[in-house]
C-alpha cells in the first residue's frame, strides 16, 4: 500500500508537490485543518442568515456585483457561476497537471478563509483518490480573477456535469461520479467562487515546468563537460579564486560541480601545455550561464511554493473578526514574472547546449573529425542533428518572449489589468521538451567526441555518464536512421535519472527557507 501524502495546509514543501506532479497520491489532510474549516463555513452561514449584503456570498460577481441575490436563489447563484464560466477551449491538461491543480485547491480551501464547508473539500479529495480527472481545456485563462475558466471546468465535474479522463478515458462525470457511488455536489453560498478564484491552475503549469527545468539544468552540467572534454578544453576558467572574486552564488556552486565533474580526466591531463589560449564561451562561460538560470530557477522554486501553499481566492474570511475582505490574491501576478523567468532559463540552457553541438562538429574549433563521424563525405554524422537543435533553440527563443508584460482589460474594464500567467506557464512544457532534446543531441554529441579520444579516458563521473548513454544509443559509426538516438537521448534528460545519479556533485535546488 502507498504511503499517504498528508498535507498540512499552508505547509506543503516541493518534494511533495514533486510526488504529486510524478504520480497518483492518497492524500490526506492533517486534522488539525478541520476547525478552521468549519469555522470559515460558520461565518458565511452567519451572513447568510443575518441578511447583510456581502460580495460573493448574495451578490452577483465582476461588474455584477452591485446586483443582490435573494435568499432562495443562492444555490442557482453558485451553480450558474460555474456552468457559465465553463468557457475553456484548446486540449486538455495532461492528468499530472490536474492532480496538481485538484492538491492545491483542496489544500488551500483547507486553510479556512474561503468559507467552504467540509464537504466541497471531500469531494476534491475523492477526485484525488479514485484518479478520477476532470477535463480541463488549456486555454481560456488571462491569470486574473483567478483560473476562472479551467477552474470551472474543474469544479463542474464535482457537480456531475462535463466530462472526466479516467485511466485514460473520457467519459461523462455524473457517470463516474454514480460509478463510484459519490454525490454530485451542491454548492452552497460562496462555494462556486471559491473554487473558481484562485491561481491553481497557472501555478500547476508552473511547477510543471520547474521540475522539468531542474532535470534540465542538470543534464546539461554533464552535458557541457562531456563537452568539454571531448574538445580538449581546459578547466581553468573553473578556478575557485575567478567565481569568488565575482560573488554569483549559482555561478560559484555551479563552478564547483565543472570542477568536480572534469577532475582527474586523462584527456585533460593529456593537453595542459597545449598552445591554445582560450575556450569559445560556450565552455569557458558554462559557470557563469548556468549559474544565472539555477538561481533564477531557485528562486522560481521560492515563488511558486509559497503560491501552491496560498490562499488565491476572493473575498476572504477572518473568523477572529468575523469579517469578509474583498482584495485581489486571485492575480497571478508572481506566478506570471516567475513563469517567464523559467521560460528564459530553459531557453538559455538549450541556446548554450546547441553552441556546443557546433563546436563539436566543427573540426577547425575541436579538433574532431568533421561532424563527428568516421569517413565523413560518405557520411553525414552530426550535421542535421545539430540542425535540429538549432530549429530548437530558435523556437525556443520565440516562446521565451515574457508574457507578464502584455494585459487586456476584461469584465467590462472591472478587471482592467490581468497577469497572463496561465499561458506564460503552460508554454514551458513544451520549451522544456525541446531543450531535452537539444541537450540529448549534446550528449550524444559528446559521447561520440570522448571516444574519439580513446584509449585515454575522462574523468570517473563523466566515464559513469558515458556508460549511461551508451546503455541506450550505440556508437555512431556509419550513418543511420538517427531519430530512435535522439529520442532515446531526449527521454535520458526527461526521465531525470542523471540528475538522481550525480546529486552529490550537482547543486540542489530546492533551497527555499520553507523547506528547512
Amino acid at each position: 500500500m502507498e504511503t499517504p501524502l498528508t498535507v498540512m495546509p499552508g505547509h506543503m514543501s516541493l518534494d511533495d508537490l514533486r510526488r504529486v506532479y510524478q504520480g497518483p497520491v492518497k492524500l490526506a489532510l492533517d486534522p488539525s485543518c478541520l476547525d478552521n474549516i468549519d469555522a470559515g463555513a460558520a461565518s458565511i452561514q452567519a451572513i447568510v442568515e443575518s441578511g447583510k449584503t456581502v460580495y460573493g456570498i448574495n451578490t452577483g460577481f465582476g461588474r455584477l456585483a452591485q446586483e443582490v441575490i435573494p435568499r432562495d436563489k443562492l444555490e442557482d447563484l453558485q451553480r450558474n457561476l460555474v456552468l457559465s464560466h465553463s468557457t475553456g477551449i484548446g486540449p486538455l491538461l495532461d492528468d499530472n497537471i490536474v492532480r496538481l491543480i485538484l492538491v492545491m485547491k483542496a489544500a488551500s480551501l483547507a486553510r479556512g478563509f474561503s468559507g467552504v464547508r467540509a464537504v466541497v473539500i471531500e469531494a476534491l479529495l475523492n477526485f484525488i483518490d479514485h484518479e478520477i480527472y476532470p477535463c480541463i481545456p488549456a486555454k481560456g485563462s488571462v491569470g486574473a480573477s483567478g483560473d476562472l475558466a479551467p477552474l470551472a471546468h474543474m469544479s463542474a465535474a464535482l457537480l456531475g456535469v462535463g466530462d472526466v479522463r479516467m485511466q485514460d478515458e473520457i467519459r461523462p462525470a455524473a457517470v463516474v461520479l454514480e460509478k463510484f457511488k459519490l454525490t454530485p455536489l451542491i454548492l452552497g453560498p460562496k462555494e462556486g467562487l471559491a473554487l473558481l478564484n484562485g491561481t491553481q491552475v497557472s501555478t500547476a503549469l508552473a511547477l510543471a515546468g520547474l521540475f522539468e527545468a531542474e532535470k534540465l539544468l542538470a543534464a546539461a552540467t554533464l552535458s557541457g563537460s562531456l563537452s568539454l572534454d571531448a574538445a580538449k578544453g581546459t578547466d581553468a576558467p573553473f578556478d575557485t579564486r575567478i567565481h569568488a572574486a565575482r560573488g554569483q552564488i549559482g555561478q560559484m556552486e555551479m563552478a564547483a560541480s565543472y570542477r568536480a565533474l572534469i577532475e582527474g580526466s586523462e584527456i585533460r591531463k593529456s593537453h595542459e601545455d597545449c598552445e591554445k589560449v582560450q575556450d569559445p564561451y560556450c565552455l569557458r562561460c558554462q559557470p557563469q550561464v548556468m549559474g544565472a538560470c539555477l538561481d533564477q530557477i531557485r528562486h522560481a522554486a521560492t515563488i511558486l511554493k509559497i503560491e501552491a501553499n496560498a490562499v488565491s481566492d476572493n473575498p476572504l474570511v477572518f473568523t477572529d473578526s468575523g469579517e469578509v475582505i474583498s482584495g485581489g490574491n486571485f492575480h497571478a501576478e508572481p506566478v506570471a514574472l516567475v513563469a517567464d523567468n523559467l521560460a528564459l532559463a530553459i531557453a538559455e540552457i538549450g541556446s548554450m547546449s546547441e553552441r556546443r553541438i557546433a563546436m563539436l562538429i566543427d573540426t577547425s574549433i575541436s579538433g574532431l573529425p568533421a561532424f563527428l563521424v568516421k569517413n565523413p563525405g560518405v557520411n553525414s554524422g552530426f550535421m542535421i542533428a545539430h540542425v535540429t537543435a538549432a530549429a530548437l533553440a530558435s523556437e525556443n527563443k520565440q516562446r521565451s518572449h515574457p508574457a507578464s508584460v502584455d494585459s487586456i482589460p476584461t469584465s467590462a474594464n472591472q478587471e482592467d489589468h490581468v497577469s497572463m500567467a496561465t499561458h506564460g506557464a503552460r508554454r514551458l512544457l513544451p520549451m522544456a521538451q525541446n531543450t531535452a532534446a537539444i541537450v540529448g543531441i549534446e550528449l550524444l554529441a559528446a559521447a561520440q567526441g570522448v571516444e574519439f579520444r580513446h584509449p585515454l579516458q575522462s574523468s570517473a563521473p563523466l566515464e559513469v555518464l558515458f556508460n549511461e548513454i551508451r546503455k541506450i544509443v550505440p556508437s555512431y559509426d556509419e550513418d543511420r536512421f538517427f531519430a530512435p538516438d535522439i529520442k532515446a537521448a531526449q527521454d535520458l534528460v526527461t526521465s531525470g535519472s542523471l540528475r538522481e545519479i550525480f546529486q552529490d556533485i550537482l547543486p540542489s535546488i530546492s533551497v527555499d527557507w520553507r523547506d528547512e
